[in-house]
């Protein structure tokens, strides 16, 4: 019983650390493009992702496990921010339908925190794929110039002398 919770735990942290890469990359290259707004999206996200490995790797520790911390996907390397915004609504979907899966397997094995944990996962998942889609729409909406709006106000912040993250 236990063993197949940390087996399904460890699966989510090599997804939950592909995740990490995944986003980062992103996160360089809007913040390279001068997309702040969207940069910042992608590196909450992977802050996210990091804080459920954590979580995840606690629960494998009290389990009596072995944390593996192995990604489960190399970075796909994704420049046009259209892409990227599919890209991570894919993710984002397939572990919510994991999580939900997963939640289910450790309640017939009678290991209930390790349901919550999956649980509690689907939800902020659930919220990460909802920012990417409003994303994807605002790209729908306002085409190239949603983009060009970002790299503006970044030149304006920048020629003022302010932050721009």
């Amino acid at each position: 019983m236990k063993q197949k919770s940390i087996e399904l735990l460890n699966k989510a942290i090599a997804d939950e650390l592909s995740a990490v890469h995944q986003y980062m990359y992103f996160h360089f290259h809007c913040d390279d493009q001068g997309y702040d707004l969207l940069a910042a999206l992608f590196k909450r996200t992977a802050i996210d992702e990091m804080m459920h490995i954590e979580q995840l790797a606690e629960r494998i520790l009290f389990l009596k496990g072995e944390v593996e911390m192995e990604a489960s996907q190399k970075v796909k390397k994704i420049y046009d921010v259209k892409e990227m915004l599919k890209m991570a609504c894919d993710m984002e979907e397939a572990s919510a339908r994991d999580y939900n899966l997963w939640a289910n397997e450790c309640s017939a094995n009678a290991d209930s925190v390790s349901k919550k944990l999956f649980e509690a996962l689907v939800e902020d998942e659930e919220r990460h794929y909802n920012q990417y889609d409003d994303e994807m729409e605002n790209m729908k909406k306002f085409g190239d110039n949603y983009l060009a709006l970002q790299s503006i106000e970044r030149s304006k912040n920048v020629a003022a002398g302010r932050p721009t993250e």
